[in-house]
């Protein structure tokens, strides 16, 4: 596995879901249930997600070369107009309503209304696409599996412990405007490759 892959994978998605609304409902989860069983449920859902992911990317890598250059430019592109435009306080309430599932009292049913929550409210999300987009880019499968997972795991862990502590700290906004232009440098990137290839 390429360790280089693994670290820009991991720090891509992880820019890309800080702001996202399912760490937003993992916060919100985690100041009402057990922090540990919502951080254990939040990963399980998020692993789940990105080995969708990963086999997502692997059809995309049948597309031919030209093709699938272009569909990871848009897709970078859109990225990027996403967390550079879409308000944050749009994915705040986003995330506050997923998360106002009546918080089960076992440790058991709260990892599960956690995993429930982000199974459902990660489809189609853009740390799934760009997990995609870049098993397509790569051809890694498992070094993007990884890095994704983990980068996914920590943010969910950050969330449910210490989430409301780290936005004190680094607002939403400067997070979604730097994976915004993260995203849009690996578009326009791509796109000068489509434009010379």
């Amino acid at each position: 596995m390429e360790l280089a892959t693994i670290a820009t994978v991991f720090a891509v998605i992880a820019l890309a879901e800080l702001p996202d609304k399912t760490m937003i409902a993992t916060l919100i989860m985690g100041s009402r249930a057990r922090a540990s069983a919502v951080a254990i449920g939040s990963s399980a859902a998020f692993v789940v997600h990105m080995a969708i992911a990963v086999i997502a990317g692997h059809f995309l890598t049948l597309l031919p070369h030209r093709s699938l250059e272009a569909v990871v430019t848009v897709l970078f592109l859109g990225g990027a107009a996403y967390l550079l435009f879409v308000p944050e306080k749009e994915e705040i309430e986003k995330g506050e309503q997923e998360a106002k599932a009546e918080v089960p009292s076992t440790a058991l049913r709260e990892a599960t209304t956690a995993f429930m929550v982000i199974f459902i409210g990660e489809w189609g999300d853009l740390s799934q696409l760009l997990a995609a987009n870049f098993v397509a880019q790569t051809h890694q499968p498992y070094a993007v599996f990884l890095g994704a997972s983990l980068a996914l795991i920590t943010v969910a862990t950050a969330a449910a412990f210490g989430g409301r502590a780290l936005l004190k700290i680094i607002p939403v906004a400067a997070i979604r405007r730097g994976g915004g232009f993260v995203l849009l440098g690996f578009g326009i990137w791509n796109l000068v490759k489509v434009i010379h290839g």
